[in-house]
């Protein structure tokens, strides 16, 4: 195997294929990343065993046709430390992988690329495309709701949801919940779900960079996979019941608050200074026209703001994690968001004022 690669044309693949490689690894081999060369192409890929990333890059030169596994960490470090304008030369001697660029030597140690492990394919019970900027809406206003670390592990991921030209994404971690849906083209009657984890979405968002490019998403069994023009990337499936989450959604609640996004955003960031560390709670009154909001902590310390909102219902007294709130107000996008409650047991619901297709629900405290 031998080829020469503009550093610039090596390194953003490279980046995103060892952002999927784990540091500390059973396997040895897990740590490299797979290099192949056909023809006039070179291919990348890596892999943790659940998520696989493949990067495919256009040689301008005529190539030496090859494929071995490197380790994956020490060859980005390498091409991020050359020259931005540099040639790079890189060809297998010896079981060794040598790398020139300019006055720099560096000889790399290999492992075979049949030690490298591949991610099975089952077969795609569902294809669409979409266009990259939507579905990476999609992924980056739900995603902050699932669950870290979670024994629920199905919680650890995302629901991702087909039904007749919609596709629906839903995140919750059991405190808070995140739904935003998008027309698509999906001629599927019957519904169709899948979770895809929490490491499996976050790589995915990462690709989305094109906003005029599309995505080709195919939902296997036990897989989903996603490719755009340069990547390939697939990962395996949670495999669980996702909770219901129409039934989360709070029904009937008659308090309806229509206010400033920024200005509500701004007001429970400073209010959440004084807030018990731990626990995040923030109280907030409802009264006629006015919302105030008030924090403290064991420390005795006090936060109060007063907020102007569109509210004519009774007053409502309600705590909440003033970090759940700020998530949401962090990814919403419109001037004015609505916050539909009951009462002070019940969940919140919030959306943009005059756009349905994201809902958040978020979990009152007792305070």
């Amino acid at each position: 195997m031998h080829f020469t690669i503009q550093r610039e044309a090596l390194l953003k693949p490279l980046q995103l294929v060892a952002g999927v490689v784990e540091r500390r690894q059973t396997l040895p081999v897990l740590s490299n990343v797979l290099l192949v060369v056909q023809g006039q192409q070179l291919s990348l890929t890596g892999t943790d065993l659940e998520v696989e990333l493949v990067g495919r890059v256009q040689l301008e030169e005529p190539a030496e046709p090859g494929e071995i596994t490197v380790p994956a960490r020490k060859l980005m470090d390498i091409c991020k430390s050359l020259p931005s304008d540099v040639l790079i030369d890189i060809k297998v001697d010896e079981q060794k992988l040598l790398v020139k660029a300019g006055r720099s030597r560096f000889t790399l140690s290999t492992l075979p690329a049949n030690d490298f492990p591949t991610v099975e394919e089952g077969p795609g019970s569902l294809t669409c495309n979409l266009e990259q900027s939507k579905l990476r809406r999609l992924i980056e206003r739900t995603s902050f709701a699932m669950a870290q670390q979670d024994v629920r592990y199905y919680l650890n991921g995302m629901l991702l949801e087909v039904s007749t030209d919609t596709l629906r994404a839903v995140a919750t971690d059991g405190h808070r919940l995140a739904l935003c849906a998008m027309h698509a083209p999906i001629g599927q009657a019957e519904r169709h779900q899948v979770i895809v984890p929490r490491k499996g979405i976050l790589e995915l968002a990462r690709l989305l960079t094109d906003p005029e490019g599309m995505v080709s998403i195919v939902l296997g069994q036990h897989h989903i996979r996603a490719t755009t023009g340069e990547f390939t990337f697939t990962s395996k499936l949670v495999d669980g019941k996702f909770p219901d989450y129409e039934r989360v959604l709070p029904k009937g609640g008659d308090k309806l608050v229509i206010g400033d996004r920024q200005a509500l955003r701004e007001a429970f960031s400073r209010t959440a200074i004084l807030s018990n560390e731990k626990y995040r709670g923030i109280r907030l009154q409802l009264a006629a026209g006015q919302l105030k909001i008030q924090a403290n902590n064991p420390e005795q310390e006090e936060a109060e703001e007063e907020i102007s909102v569109d509210y004519n219902g009774s007053s409502l007294e309600i705590g909440f994690n003033v970090s759940y709130l700020l998530d949401v107000l962090g990814v919403m996008t419109t001037e004015q968001v609505r916050l539909i409650l009951s009462d002070s047991n019940s969940s919140a619901l919030l959306q943009e004022a005059g756009n349905d297709d994201s809902s958040y629900v978020v979990m009152p405290m007792r305070l």
